[in-house]
């Protein structure tokens, strides 16, 4: 008789012994809090070898990215400051001579254990690995564990996934799913994995999935390895917090993932400084304040990961533009983008920066939704963002706000109150958002004013007791904070955000 994989694996990991690890440790978490992280599409960004396109795809892209193309990239992304990069799937499609627009996007594997040879070679791929690390970059790859295109080949150990191609079956596919996690950190020292979909696959799972992945990164740690030691574990739940708090992190006494995207945030933070994809936006701070309360549901390990755009949503020009306030021509267009990156660099937990956002790239013509002929000209909300990437050739503004982000990105790295630090808020009214970012060793103070006329009014004492000064860190604007009347006064222009260090005798 031969027994299950599935059933020899759940002898060495069984599930209901994974509910008690529900802790992830400080230096951990902090780890995790400074990722600062830079998405690709792979079939999209960048053409290295004219051999190994795809050259079909969904949205207005040439469709010829590459594993070559990324590589010869690094270097200019490494620039921007981050110290992360996410990679869209590269596993074998198998699309053969006649490949489909699905089988660019990498979402539907049908081989785990090859890379697919429309993006290149597994020397390929472990070169831009090591480059990356070379470089001080972390190398995520994205891994589909819910759904595949049909006919796996059996892994290594010979394990297959079981059940229906469009939502597998658990535990029996625990085995194989698993093996793919540990394979690649093994073969190519990467350190973690972005997990599409997470609501395939049920928080057991996920939480035997993550615990075996720790583990061999603490194995690979205590060995002296440097990288394929993090184990970073982010899920994609496009949903609400409480079916994010369900399908991604897990409840009380069983842990799933330790990070999720934060749509809710997401969503709102693009409502108050253009509009969502809807049309829907408002320029009022109170909902940022709000975004962060959905935080609630969430468990204690909850790592939320904020992001302004990905591969699935329009670009964060493009809602600019679809709310009324102009595109590359106004100076509104490329403030609301600063202002973007300065919320983003505050946040306490890992970013992610959709490419070629840094430039404030748009999809020209696409403002209003295109709902009769989308799918004909490949211009639909849910692609229109994968463009082909741009690495140079910068116009005046793009430069400029290209240099804004790496500026924000420096300051984010040597402020740990900035990514690591409790959040105080402090004004959340009208146009006007203040947080107060602490640890036991700096506060600072983060404002911002989203609406297009200049604000005056006092801080609430609370915020500067104990303050016998401040430093100005950074500041997009003529950002005024004085003392006035035995308090301090916040004076805003439109559009306008910085940063203070709080000064004490402490």
């Amino acid at each position: 008789m031969r027994i299950p994989g599935w059933f020899l694996l759940a002898l060495v990991l069984p599930l209901a012994s994974l509910g008690a690890d529900t802790v992830l440790s400080d230096s951990l978490r902090r780890e995790f809090n400074n990722l600062r992280i830079y998405q690709v599409m792979v079939a999209s960004f960048a053409d290295g070898n004219p051999g190994a396109d795809y050259n079909t795809g969904y949205g207005p892209s040439s469709h010829k990215g590459d594993l070559r193309g990324i590589i010869r990239a690094l270097p200019t992304i490494r620039s921007l400051g981050v110290n992360a990069l996410w990679l869209t799937p590269v596993f074998d499609s198998d699309g053969g001579d006649a490949p489909s627009r699905l089988d660019a996007t990498g979402y539907y594997p049908r081989d785990y254990f090859r890379v697919d040879p429309r993006f290149g070679s597994l020397p390929d791929l472990r070169r831009l690995v090591q480059r990356a690390h070379q470089l001080g970059l972390y190398v995520f790859l994205d891994g589909v564990f819910g759904h595949h295109k049909g006919d796996v080949p059996p892994s290594p150990r010979g394990h297959v996934p079981v059940g229906p191609p469009d939502q597998v079956d658990y535990p029996a596919s625990l085995p194989f799913y698993t093996e793919v996690a540990l394979y690649w950190i093994d073969t190519l020292d990467i350190d973690g994995w972005r997990l599409d979909q997470a609501q395939q696959v049920p928080i057991d799972a996920w939480n035997a999935i993550n615990r075996a992945v720790r583990e061999r990164c603490q194995e690979r740690r205590a060995a002296g390895e440097r990288w394929g030691t993090l184990g970073y574990m982010v899920g994609e739940v496009w949903a609400n917090e409480r079916q994010i708090a369900r399908d991604a992190y897990g409840v009380e006494g069983t842990m799933g993932l330790p990070s999720a995207f934060d749509f809710p945030l997401r969503y709102r933070l693009v409502q108050a400084l253009a509009v969502e994809e809807s049309g829907v936006g408002t320029v009022e701070a109170r909902l940022l304040d709000e975004g962060f309360a959905t935080r609630a549901a969430y468990p204690d390990w909850a790592v939320p990961n904020l992001m302004l755009g990905n591969h699935d949503l329009v670009r964060f020009g493009d809602l600019i533009q679809r709310a009324g306030y102009g595109g590359p021509e106004h100076d509104s267009y490329w403030a609301r983008h600063r202002l973007a990156f300065a919320f983003l660099a505050a946040h306490t937990g890992p970013i992610t920066i959709y490419y070629n956002e840094e430039i404030g790239m748009e999809v020209a013509g696409f403002a209003e939704k295109v709902t009769d002929r989308c799918w004909e000209i490949q211009r639909c909300d849910d692609h229109v963002a994968r463009t082909d990437g741009k690495l140079g050739d910068f116009t005046p503004r793009e430069a400029a706000l290209r240099r804004a982000l790496i500026d924000l990105m420096d300051l984010r790295a040597r402020h740990p109150a900035l990514w690591n630090g409790e959040r105080i808020n402090r004004i959340a009214r009208g146009p006007v958002y203040v947080d107060e970012k602490r640890t036991d060793s700096e506060r600072v103070l983060f404002v911002m004013n989203i609406g297009e006329e200049a604000v005056v009014l006092p801080l609430p004492a609370v915020a500067m007791v104990g303050a016998r000064g401040y430093r100005p860190l950074y500041r997009d604007g003529d950002v005024a904070l004085t003392p006035s009347d035995g308090g301090w006064t916040l004076g805003l222009p439109p559009l306008s955000t910085g940063y203070f260090e709080i000064q004490t005798d402490d």
